[in-house]
């Protein structure tokens, strides 16, 4: 072989190869194949098991989406991301707690709305500032505050991450949480008629009182009627159209059109102008 060219040894080599894997096409096409088959059938198998049975399908899924980012975080030394899981965690986990309970207290929905309220905010803006640094990046904004590109980077798809990962996340909670409260209740089912009479001056969220006598000592807050004309404490349905992505009536599960009942989704907890006064009782 000393007398050969370069080029003739590569190509010597080359032949050498070809023979030696002769036939593996056939085997990767084959693999190939066998790959796309099952991507196929475990697909129809998921939308099989979300259809037939969506809870266990919900929380299995939630499960793995919570847990499995932790061990990889943990394996790669990402300790920031370790401390906002362990936060938010032991924060979700007490609110998941307060909402399953059998015994709901009447100041639980308001807490949970609250907690996953504040979460949305939070991702929302942490993904807004990541998108807005990613693409000041990408137009070589960063050169001019003398950042480089690969940490105005890193810094910008870290923060998109947080903000998407946090934000699905918490949906996804605040969701099981409402179908816990509502189902505690008993006005709500997510198949079948409500369990409970709604009278006319309960709402059917939280089960207190809408309109109480002003005198008592609670909360004042504004109360919201549905096209179906059911009333509602108005934080109540914000929270369980809107955080909970419960896009029904809790009580009749008529349709809710989310951009003719609100203008602004997210407004502030507790407006200063009221147009109709009712005391949630503590």
């Amino acid at each position: 072989l000393s007398h050969l060219s370069p080029e003739e040894k590569w190509r010597l080599e080359h032949a050498r190869m070809h023979v030696k894997h002769k036939g593996h096409e056939a085997m990767h096409a084959e693999m190939v194949l066998i790959l796309i088959v099952t991507l196929v059938i475990a697909q129809l198998v998921l939308v099989q098991w979300k259809q037939r049975h969506p809870k266990s399908y919900n929380l299995v899924t939630l499960f793995q989406m919570w847990v499995v980012p932790l061990y990889f975080t943990t394996k790669l030394h990402w300790w920031r991301f370790l401390v906002t899981w362990f936060i938010f965690s032991v924060v979700t986990a007490y609110v998941t707690y307060r909402a399953t309970r059998k015994h709901l207290e009447c100041t639980t929905p308001r807490l949970v709305y609250k907690w996953f309220l504040l979460l949305y905010k939070i991702s929302y803006a942490t993904g807004i500032v990541g998108y807005t640094v990613v693409m000041f990046t990408l137009f070589g904004i960063n050169l001019i505050f003398r950042i480089k590109p690969e940490d105005a980077m890193d810094f910008g798809v870290s923060l998109l991450f947080y903000g998407l990962y946090y934000g699905v996340l918490g949906r996804d909670f605040a969701e099981m949480c409402a179908d816990f409260m509502a189902s505690t209740v008993g006005f709500y089912s997510a198949s079948g008629m409500p369990t409970k009479h709604l009278s006319d001056s309960i709402c059917a969220v939280c089960g207190q009182p809408i309109l109480v006598d002003v005198s008592d000592e609670g909360i004042i807050e504004n109360t919201y009627r549905l096209s179906c004309n059911h009333v509602f404490h108005e934080f109540c349905i914000r929270g369980w159209c809107i955080v909970g992505k419960k896009q029904i009536c809790p009580y009749c599960k008529e349709k809710v059109d989310l951009k003719r009942m609100f203008s602004n989704p997210y407004p502030l907890l507790f407006c200063s102008h009221m147009t109709c006064l009712c005391v949630f009782k503590i």
